[in-house]
This record gives C-alpha cells, structure tokens and sequence, in this order.
C-alpha cells in the first residue's frame, strides 16, 4: 500500500514546487510476541514472552508494556534494570527520542541490542493498520501521541485471537503525559504513569521505585522560595534588546553561595553571589544574567562557605553579611534570570541519612563541591549510607531548597581503592566502558605479520639504529629515535612514531571510539586506553626487537642543529631497545661504551642542549610543577613510597625532537591545507594573571617583567638567592600557575598571528608525536599522509566546521583527563598516609589574609595551615596573627612569616569527613606555644586546622606540551 504526501514549497528565485514523498504501508510486520500466531514468524527477532512476567502488580493480568516518549527520556535509570522486560518500543518513539537526546538514544540502542532484556521494536510508521496521518491544525507531539494510541488498541485488538488461554495477554501504555493518558482511558486503553506502575511494584522489586525520576512538583510550603525563571520567549527577547546576557555559570568550590558567568563579550567574568541572585543554576548550565546597578557590584569573598546542615527543610535563611570591599576592588556583579540550557549529569556522592525515623526523604552530597546537595526518596538508605552510589538531577522547583533527584546506582563501599577511583572516572567524565564488539572487529586477525606489498609501500629502516627512550613500566611506546653521521659531515635524526593510522581507518567504529575518548588517562595504578589494548600495548607500540610501522620525521643537521633538509614517510622500523630514562642516561654517562645505541644517544643529547639553548634565547618558558612518582606494591596495588619526579638529562633529550618534529609537522601540514590544518596555540596569558607571582617576586626584592614571554624567561631566570636553592623552583611554580590553557584549533578558524605558542616560543605548534594516546596526533598523521601522497583525503578531514567541534570535544577530554590524574594522586596520597604521620622540610608558598599557603618540595604537595578563623578570630586561645597585608607578612608575637620561607611542617590524614578526607599539614618549626607541634610529637597536639591539599602529577611528562 503507498500513501504520497504533497505540498508545494516556494524556491528562493519565486518559482513554485511541487513536492511528492511517498510513504509505503504493509500490513506483513511481525507484531514480535511469541503468544501470537497470526504473524509470520521471524526467527531473528527477539520474542516478547507468551507469559510475560510482570515487576507490577498494578495490573494483575499478563501484559506487555508499551511506552510513551517521555517515559523513555526521563526514565531510563528505570528502564536499564534487567527486571523490566517485555516492552514494545514504537518506531514513533524512537525516531522522537533520537531527535531529543542523543545521549539517551545511544542508552536505549544498547538495551534493544541486548536479546535477554526483550524489548521489540515495532515499526508501526509502516503498518497500514498503525499508520495515521498529520490531520490539520494538529501539532507534530499530539499526532505522535495520537500514533501511540493508535498502536496500543492495534496491539490490544490484534492479541485478542488467543481465545484458548485462560488470560490473553494485554497492552499497558505507559506514560507520563496526563493528557495522553486521559485520551488513553477514554477509548479503553490500559494505561498509568511510571510512579504509578512502580508505586504498586511486587516486594521483590520495591527498589526499583527509587529509579523512578520525580517529574512532578509537589509544592510543600506556599511561598516560593526562589525568583521564577524568564519564559524562553522573554529570555530571547532581553538578550535581543541587550537587557540579558547569555553565559556558562561556574559554580565555586570554596564558598557554595558565589559563581560566575562567562560572557563571551566580557573579558572577565561576572560575579553572581548570594542565593537568590544564584537562583537555581547549577555548575555547568548555560544562563541568561541581568547585570547589576554599578552600586550593588559586590567583590569576591574571602571566606570559605560550605552548606554543611542536615536538612532544613524547605527554607532558606539570609545569606551571611559577606565583607564590604571597597569600590576598586569590586567586580560587575548580576543575578540569574533564566535557564536557557542544564547541563546536569548523574553525580557520584554519599547519603545523609535523615533525622525522622522512617522517612525515605534524604539528602545526598555529592563529591563535587560545586554541586549543591540534592534531596531523594529511598527505602534503601540502610544499605547506601556505607556506600558511594550515583545520583541523578530531576528538576529544581522555586519551593524546594535543594534540587530533586532519584537514585541511580551503588558503586561500593566508600574508601575503597576501587570505588573511589570509579568515583574519579565519573566524575571528570572519562569513558572507561569496555570497548564494544563494533570496535573490537575492527581489530587486525592476530597473528599479525608485514607482507611483501606492506614493504612495497614503505621505507625499509629495519637496519638503522633506532632505540625508544620512556618512563618505567611504559608499554604504549609511541616513538623512537636515531641518530648517525652522514658521508657528508653532517648528522641524520630520526623522529619515528607509531603509525597508528594504519589500523584506525576513518569513519570505522574504532575511529568514532577513539575520538570520542580524545586522550589515554593515566592514573596512578592504571590507564585508561583510548585504544583497545592489542593497537596500545602491542602492534603499534615500538617494542624493542620487534618490527613495528611507523611514520617518520627525518632531518638533515649540521654541528649546531642547523635544519638543511627535512623529509616525511611512512616506515617500517626495528627498535634495538626500549630504554628508560635512567638507561638511556647511564649509556650516556658511562664513556667505555661505544656502540651504535651509544653513539647515537650521544649524538642525540649533544643536539638536544643546542636546541633548548636556542629555544629558550627565543623566550621559551622553562616552568615547573611539583610532581611525584608513587611506588606501588605489586600485589595489593597499594602506594608503598611516593617521591618527588626526578629530571634527568634524557628526559629533555626526548623532549626536545619531539617538540622539533612537532613543529616540523605543523609547518608542512598548514603549508598544505591552510584552511583544516588542526593545530595546537597557547594564548598569551592577559597581565591581570601575573599579579600573583609579580607580587611574591617583588617582596624578595626581584623584578619579574611580564610583557613578553622572553622578558619572562630572562626575569626567572635571574631570580636566584643562593641561600635558598628552592626559591627559584618556587617562583616558576608560581609562574606556571599564570599561563592559560593550550588547546586545539583549525587553522582556518583564526588569524595567522594567534597561532603562536606563548610556552614554546613557537609561532606554529601542532601534536604529531602521540597517536597511541591522543586522537588529535592521528588527524594530524592523516593530514601529513595526504601532504606525502601516502594516503588519500576525506570530506570530513577538510570540514572546518566537523573538526572545530572536534576541537572543542579534543581540549575537553584533555582537560578532564589532566584533573583525572590529579584527583588519583590525591586518592593515593591520602592512602599513603594512612595510619602515618611525617615531619617535612617545607616552604611557605603564599601569605594568606588567614592562612600559610605551604609546599613540601620532596613529595610536591601543597597544603594550607590556617592560623585564624572564618571571622579572624583566634584558632587556639592565647595565639594572635597579624597580617600585614602591605608587607604580604604574617607575625605571631616575634616570629615574622614571609613568602618563601623555610618551615617544618607535619603531614597526617583527616579522615574525620569520609567523603573529602584532608592530608592536614601542622607547623613544626619554628615552634609557637599553643600552635606548633612539637617534632618529637609528645605534646597533646593542638586541634588540627581545616586544610586544602592539592598534590599535582602530570601525564607522560615528555609530550605533554
């Protein structure tokens, strides 16, 4: 049967169309249950039960349930539990769903996927029988939902044919739309709302209620608590007329009552503070802000503010009087007028129970100090209060303090290594699923060996010296190195990479995996691949003594690393050796040895210190970051020692061509394709940033000039006190602090002049040299084997508009992954002191209005030791700071604090909060009666002060640039 729908569309140019799009209707398609004998049966097709159970007892008849869409968008939590079986999704459903949330079309994908959990797909678009046309005046919803119905009593009436059994099996529609629902009931349907089927579920499954996501607002008090949100309409409207501003908010973690929003017209972002003005938005969400009157500007507040009551019910009390500022140091200041998108996520966290016996009403915290705490119903908070589990955001009405959510999942006992670093992996958003069977076929047919043909169409260097020097432990060995003299006097270097383009071909799932994932995270006991494990660790890994492709980058140097010529192709390489760092140095160091890995390594090191030479007389930045190294026992996986990471010479050696090949790649790829060449910039950080290290230089007495980045570099370097080895250290920390982000960019996307790399003094900078562990290095590799002719172009790898997204989802992913590895260095520096306790040489960082800002350069941690409270009253009786803020000082009775002094410190866990257990840090020297501790530790220890510690661990430190 065809059915042809007309209309006529008006071309730009005037003229008239007529357009005809035919739709065709059977009446052959397979209804999927195994209790019917009418349809042709299809054996590939998962069957819906001839007795299905059910998980409710609200109809006591056996049914299927049929779903609307809006049960499928918003319960899904629900609908992902294996009990909930023998559902029919229609083809309406489906088609709307995948328009509406991407995210959640790819969750009810995978569940449709799965025969066990018997869900059917019913194609009723194209059942003559189920098929209804778009009748005037109706709305594209109301039809869909008039769809909907249509199939319910198809089903209901099409079942009816098993006469010879007791009870036939019905239909319930499920659906959350009371008005669907009521056209339902009018024409005999069966039919509920999901917390109504729930409420009513077997004992069995009474928890699956707490998966119900609660959509309807039940107002508790009668005055709203908070200002109504702008109608869309009057949000479009104001940022039309220029009243309202659009931005991302981002909440703060120190004081829960203060953000900001960033206005993509406004270099600094606005202030928005107190909770009324805050009105709702969470960390995340895009907003629309009214700005403030110029005398209601307020300044960011020095206190830290923590919402730590149990639960207050559905009230809120005035905002706490934040300190006045004087007019100079205030900010513009607005209020939050309206949401125009939420960025809610599901949140790892802990539960609260609640205060009435028996209530299932409790408040749960998340990890994320930004989050506000979110009120859930649960008849299983018993179990969960020992637990870590997962939370998702329902809604935010104006009467409820806190937002509504509903439970998702229990991930495991809190404190536990493996819990918490799943709690790591959710909440910094890192994809750490098993990669899917799609992406698995993918994958070469092991064993895996080079042909003839593969040889044909590559460089043989199989017998040159190459070697790949890396961290310990490193099994994804990205790249390789040689150097030898040329009859001619000059010397040949190698840059060999792993050429992992061979085997991720463009648009295959693998491809799609690997850019969504972006980036390998490192953790502390273990890696997250971006690849599976057979690419990472094995076939594309230059392994020593094994045959391995790879792209290589080959120059042509004199004797003072002067480039003459540079060539680029695909190899095939044999790695003598996969050294570490420390091996590399001790072949390097030991003059008896002379063979060609020495000599090469030799070549190598000598060449490297002329190019970082002529780097930093360019004005590259050579900055510092406190970094350690866990050793971990091999069976419990359990940190054992942890240290400050050692630099050696070949650490720079790597680093150094890599940062030349890199360079190499970016000239020739945006020499070719100047428009969809992806590159890599860091921005000039504005001046404002650099008041911080300016003003600690400045009360040592040391000028640091910021206006260029080789001013920059002269001033630091400059900067050194004899007496103190460690300041000069202190202050790059410092200085690294000031530096914006690096990201990814197409080069057509911006001028020419604002590709240039502030950190490398680089005019143009790209990432060629990770393709194991970065997905922008394998766009790159694309790009240069187009250059080369190796290998043919794409639409999509010369698509601006494709690869700026990418871009945005690359320096995303990066990012997360770099707070990842910071939040597990924390987790294992909190499991290392344990039950342990030790006295440190420190140095004081910063002078804070009430704190001492402390590094502790063997392990790299920073800390805080507050010496007055909230109010600047005194923490211990009888012990009084003053701080001199023109000075930048704080003194206790004789004893003078100051920037970059020396103290002893006193390192132990506060575990006290069992969510955000503390590492405290203690004054030991110079010891202040009533404050300090003292070293031999016999003195009853003073309360321990609030501390903040944020140890910090880089990626594979040679190419993180």
């Amino acid at each position: 049967m065809l059915t042809n729908k007309v209309f006529m569309k008006k071309t730009k140019r005037g003229n008239i169309l007529k357009i005809v799009r035919e739709h065709y209707l059977r009446d052959d398609i397979w209804c999927g249950s195994a209790a019917c004998r009418k349809c042709p049966l299809d054996e590939n097709v998962v069957l819906l039960e001839d007795v299905p159970e059910s998980v409710s007892e609200r109809f006591t008849f056996p049914h299927y349930l049929l779903l609307d869409t809006n049960v499928v968008l918003y319960q899904m939590d629900l609908l992902e539990e294996s009990a909930i079986q023998n559902v029919i999704i229609l083809n309406t459903v489906l088609d709307e769903v995948k328009h509406r949330s991407a995210v959640v079309y790819k969750r009810l994908r995978a569940i449709l996927s799965n025969p066990e959990r018997k869900f059917y797909t019913f194609v009723n678009e194209h059942h003559k029988d189920t098929y209804v046309e778009r009748m005037p005046g109706e709305s594209a919803n109301d039809r869909n939902d008039r769809m909907i119905r249509r199939a319910t009593q198809w089903y209901e009436k099409h079942l009816q044919q098993e006469k010879e059994k007791k009870q036939r099996v019905r239909i319930v529609l499920l659906s959350d739309d009371v008005d669907n629902r009521t056209k339902a009931t009018e024409i005999g349907l069966n039919t509920c709302s999901s917390v109504e089927y729930m409420k009513a579920a077997k004992e069995k499954y009474a928890h699956l209620l707490d998966k119900i996501a609660q959509r309807d607002v039940v107002c508790e008090s009668k005055d709203p608590l908070f200002p109504s949100h702008l109608t869309v309409m009057q949000i479009h409207e104001g940022i039309k007329n220029g009243k309202l501003m659009q931005g991302s908010f981002l909440a703060s973690r120190e004081n829960y009552l203060e953000g900001y929003v960033r206005v993509e017209s406004i270099e600094k972002a606005v202030l928005i503070q107190g909770r009324m003005n805050l009105n709702r938005a969470v960390d995340g969400d895009v907003v629309a802000i009214e700005m403030l009157p110029e005398s209601e500007w307020k300044a960011p507040s020095d206190v830290v503010l923590v919402d730590e009551q149990n639960d207050p019910g559905d009230m809120v009390e005035p905002d706490p009087t934040f300190s006045v500022k004087p007019q100079a140091e205030r900010e513009p200041t607005a209020k939050i007028v309206g949401i125009i998108k939420r960025k809610w996520r599901q949140y790892c966290g802990i539960l609260i129970p609640s205060h009435i016996q028996g209530s299932t009403r409790h408040i749960f915290v998340p990890a994320e100090r930004k989050i506000p705490r979110i009120r859930i119903e649960t008849r299983q908070a018993a179990t969960l209060l020992s637990q870590r589990i997962i939370v998702a955001i329902d809604q935010w009405p104006r009467h409820s303090r806190y937002p509504q959510g509903h439970f998702v999942r229990a991930l495991g006992p809190i404190g536990s290594k493996e819990t918490e670093n799943e709690v790591i992996l959710l909440e910094h958003d890192v994809p750490h699923n098993r990669f899917s069977e799609d992406v698995l076929a993918c994958l070469p047919q092991m064993p895996w060996v080079i042909t003839r043909d593969d040889l044909k169409r590559r460089v043989d260097l199989r017998n040159i010296t190459i070697c790949s020097v890396d961290p310990p432990g490193c099994t994804d060995i990205d790249d390789a190195l040689h150097a030898r003299r040329l009859p001619n006097g000059n010397i040949e270097v190698g840059v060999h990479i792993a050429d992992v383009g061979h085997f991720i071909r463009p648009g295959t799932a693998l491809d799609r995996e690997a850019a969504s994932r972006a980036t390998t995270v490192y953790l502390v006991d273990k890696r997250i691949d971006m690849v599976p494990e057979l690419l990472s660790s094995n076939l594309c890994s230059l392994r020593g003594g094994e045959e391995r492709f790879a792209f290589s980058c080959i120059w042509e140097l004199d004797d003072e690393a002067n480039i003459k010529h540079t060539k680029y192709h695909k190899s095939v390489i044999k790695s003598k050796n996969a050294l570490t760092y420390e091996e590399a140095q001790i072949i390097i160091d030991d003059a008896k040895q002379t063979n060609e890995v020495a000599t090469s390594l030799r070549l190598l090191n000598r060449l490297s210190k002329i190019l970082k030479k002529r780097r930093t007389e360019k004005g590259a930045l050579v900055l510092a970051s406190p970094e350690i190294r866990f050793h971990v026992d091999s069976e419990t996986h359990d940190p054992i020692d942890v240290k400050a990471k050692q630099l050696l010479e070949t650490n720079s050696m790597v680093e150094e061509f890599m940062l030349l090949a890199n360079v190499s790649v970016a000239e020739k790829i945006e020499q070719e394709f100047p428009e969809c060449a992806m590159l890599r910039r860091h921005p000039c950080p504005p001046q404002s940033n650099y008041e911080p290290l300016v003003k600690a230089a400045q009360h040592q007495g040391f000028e640091i000039v910021t206006t260029s980045g080789k001013e920059l570099a002269t001033s630091l370097d400059n900067a050194i006190k004899p007496e103190n080895p460690y300041f000069n250290t202190m202050l790059r920390i410092l200085a690294t602090r000031c530096m914006m982000q690096a990201v990814y960019f197409i080069s057509g996307t911006l001028q020419r002049d604002e590709f240039f790399h502030y950190g490398l003094a680089a005019p143009i900078y790209t990432h060629f040299t990770s393709p194991i562990r970065r997905y922008a290095d394998i766009i790159v590799h694309r790009l240069l084997a187009a250059c080369i002719g190796a290998d043919s172009t794409y639409p999509e790898l010369l698509d601006k508009k494709i690869n700026s997204n990418l871009c945005n989802n690359l320096n995303y992913r990066n990012r997360m992954a770099q707070y990842a590895g910071r939040a597990s260095v924390a987790l294992h520096t909190h499991l290392f002191f344990r039950k342990r306790s030790e006295d440190e040489q420190a140095y004081i960082l910063f002078i804070r209005k009430n704190a001492l800002q402390i590094l502790v350069p063997k392990y790299g941690f920073e800390g805080t030791i507050y010496v007055t409270g909230r109010n600047n009253e005194e923490i211990k009786t009888g012990v009084r700071f003053v701080y001199d803020e023109e000075a930048q000082t704080q003194r206790c009775g004789k004893i003078v604090f100051k920037a970059f002094d020396p103290v002893v410190v006193r390192l132990s866990l506060d575990s006290t909060n069992v969510q955000h257990e503390k590492l405290v840090f203690e004054l030991v020297e110079p010891y202040i009666e009533g404050f300090s501790v003292k070293p031999d530790g016999t003195e009853a220890e003073a309360p321990k002060r609030k501390s903040v510690q944020n140890p910090t661990k880089s990626k594979k430190s040679k190419k993180a640039k």
